[in-house]
C-alpha cells in the first residue's frame, strides 16, 4: 500500500490572505505566495515515497465570489512548481450537500481509493479545524498548522506545528 500526505492548500501551501482574524485564499495568482519550506518539505516528503495529494475547499466559486478558473490558475501555478500528484478541489458550499466539502472526507477517500492507500499510514496536514477533522474521519493521522485564527480550532490533533516544513520533519521522523 501506498502512503499519502495530503495537504490543504491555503494556508499550508501559500498564503493565506488574513482578514480580522480569518484566512482566505489569494484573489489571484498574482497575490499567490508559497510559503517558505514548503518546496523543501514537499521535496523531502516525496523522496520518502509519500504521495502529495492537494485537497482544498474552494467555496467562493459557488457562492460567485471567485471564478473556478482562477482557482484552477493557481492549482496549476502550484503544480507547475511543486512536486505535488494531484489536486482535489470542491467548489462546493457548505449546504450543497456534497461528500467532497471538508470536514467531509470525500475527497481524501477518493484520492485513497485512486492511489490504494493506506490512511492508517498517511497524513491530513491543515490550518483550520474542517482540514483536520476531514482526516480524522478518514483514518489519517493529523497535523494541525496553528495560526491563531479567530475562528473555530480543531478539538484534537495528532500533532500541532508552525508550518508544513515542520510538520514534513514529524512525518519523516515517524516514517524512519
Amino acid at each position: 500500500m501506498t502512503r499519502a500526505v495530503f495537504l490543504d492548500r491555503d494556508g499550508v501551501i501559500n498564503r493565506a490572505v488574513v482578514c480580522d482574524g480569518k484566512p482566505y485564499p489569494p484573489a489571484n495568482v498574482e497575490e499567490l505566495e508559497i510559503l517558505p519550506g514548503v518546496s523543501d518539505a514537499l521535496l523531502a516528503l516525496r523522496s520518502a515515497g509519500f504521495l502529495l495529494i492537494v485537497v482544498t475547499n474552494q467555496p467562493d466559486v459557488a457562492r460567485g465570489t471567485t471564478p473556478k478558473a482562477t482557482v484552477e490558475a493557481i492549482n496549476d501555478y502550484l503544480s507547475a512548481n511543486l512536486p505535488l500528484d494531484e489536486f482535489r478541489t470542491c467548489y462546493h458550499d457548505s449546504g450543497d450537500g456534497c461528500d467532497c466539502r471538508k470536514p467531509l472526507p470525500g475527497g481524501i477517500l477518493a484520492a485513497a481509493n485512486k492511489y490504494s492507500v493506506d490512511l492508517t499510514d498517511s497524513y491530513m496536514v491543515g490550518d483550520r479545524w474542517r482540514d483536520i477533522e476531514a482526516g480524522q474521519r478518514a483514518g489519517c493521522k493529523t497535523i494541525f498548522i496553528d495560526y491563531g485564527y479567530a475562528e473555530k480550532q480543531p478539538e484534537s490533533r495528532t500533532f500541532t506545528v508552525t508550518s508544513l516544513l515542520e510538520a514534513s520533519e514529524i512525518i519523516l521522523k515517524e516514517a524512519s
